[in-house]
């Protein structure tokens, strides 16, 4: 991947909700111009979410999402609904999609709701227009009131898959919603450099290191080091030192790997400020306050503990994987104790964390933000301690205070 490309992660994630036979997956082909979801006459033809990273015009750069009715029955219904409401966890825009000729029904207004409950903007589009014979009354009544709706807070659309007009303006509807996120966009650092600041980046280049690029979050801090006019400076582990005397400048921070945390810090002068891509990432994705808080629970694990240690993406595990092989190991050593330790990755992440003592997570670069919130949240719910891969090996390396010196006030949650 390119340091131009935007990855899944980062791209607003839209999904289309509604009743089987709403006219869901033709309307994401008219949206979207593809012919991405299989359309039929057949009620739940839809089985499973398809999921779609494209250039959506004028809205850029989104992941598209066409979901199973939320009115399917049976077993295998009932587990297709399951798989729709877990679609909400990383939902950004949400389009509720209704047959304009039967109107609204109990499946949408319990939609409606879950989209208000877990703050989900969304739009309201009536499909098969041209099938309704008093198209407007029909929509107005489908809705409620226009008080209804405004309690809403949600923009309403009739349309017609064979209307392209009516499908313009529900894609610029879609485009001005997720501007409207854009335009909240948070960084991952570039708002904490001047131009022609110097970064030093500690790029850990081993048996775990992707071959041939680097992983996400040290592509998306050298991207903002470079549009905030500041000066990168990318080394090893074992080139840090000479690096470092090689620069006439006082760097304004180093950045490294977690996994190398305890070397590069002792290489690292008093002064300095020190942290990781892991930690930023946290802070990017809006879990870091948690993750400094969850650290507590390490010094309370006890002989056979369940730790959960998961990961947001998937990838094949090598010699010294760090969520598997020395994270584990450093926590060992770190309590005294042997926990039981359990993996999860990619989209798995247990809605059951009860019996789990502590919950550590990666950095989630992987995640978009609203689904890596999704995940901490429901361990906050279930009061289950939860942190992340750069917190804890800096903590269990003694150096958080110097790591998190980026953001001071959260090094007091620990006396909390």
């Amino acid at each position: 991947m390119g340091l131009n490309d935007t990855p899944s992660s980062e791209r607003v994630h839209i999904a289309f909700f509604g009743k089987r036979n709403a006219g869901k997956s033709s309307l994401v082909n008219a949206v979207t111009g593809q012919d991405l979801s299989v359309v039929s006459d057949v009620k739940g033809t839809t089985t499973d979410p398809v999921l779609k990273a494209m250039e959506l015009l004028p809205a850029g750069p989104v992941v598209i999402i066409d979901t199973p009715g939320y009115d399917d029955e049976g077993p295998l219904g009932e587990m297709r609904v399951r798989k729709t409401e877990q679609i909400l966890e990383k939902t950004d825009l949400a389009v509720l999609v209704i047959d304009g000729t039967e109107g609204i029904s109990p499946e949408d207004e319990s939609l409606k709701n879950l989209f208000t409950k877990k703050n989900i903007p969304f739009i309201t589009v009536l499909t098969k227009s041209d099938l309704a014979e008093t198209s407007g009354e029909m929509n107005k009544s489908a809705l409620g009131s226009e008080s209804d709706r405004k309690a809403d807070k949600c923009a309403v659309i009739s349309v017609s898959i064979h209307d392209k007009a009516s499908i313009t303006k529900l894609k610029d509807l879609i485009a001005e919603a997720v501007n409207e996120q854009r335009e909240n966009g948070k960084k991952i650092i570039g708002d904490l450099l001047s131009p022609a600041d110097i970064v030093v980046l500690v790029i850990p280049v081993d048996a775990a290191a992707p071959k041939g690029r680097l992983i996400l979050p040290q592509q998306m801090v050298l991207r903002e080091v470079l549009d905030a006019k500041a000066i990168p400076v990318s080394t090893q582990t074992e080139t840090y030192e000479e690096t470092l005397s090689m620069l006439v400048k006082k760097p304004k921070l180093v950045i490294t790997d977690s996994q190398a945390f305890a070397e590069v810090s002792r290489k690292t002068p008093e002064g300095l400020t020190l942290t990781s891509f892991s930690i930023l990432m946290a802070n990017y994705k809006g879990v870091l306050d948690q993750a400094v808080k969850g650290l507590k629970a390490l010094k309370k694990l006890n002989n056979g503990d369940r730790v959960l240690i998961s990961e947001g993406c998937t990838h094949h595990r090598q010699c010294g994987d760090i969520g598997t092989v020395k994270l584990p190991a450093l926590i060992r050593k770190f309590t005294g104790v042997s926990p039981d330790f359990c993996f999860t990755s990619g989209r798995e992440f247990p809605e059951d964390l009860s019996g789990y003592s502590l919950v550590i997570h990666c950095g989630g670069c992987m995640l978009n933000e609203r689904e890596m919130q999704s995940r901490s949240r429901r361990a906050m719910e279930q009061n289950i301690p939860f942190t992340n891969y750069g917190t804890a090996i800096s903590y269990m390396n003694g150096i958080l205070p110097r790591t998190l010196s980026l953001f001071p006030e959260l090094c007091s949650a620990l006396d909390e």
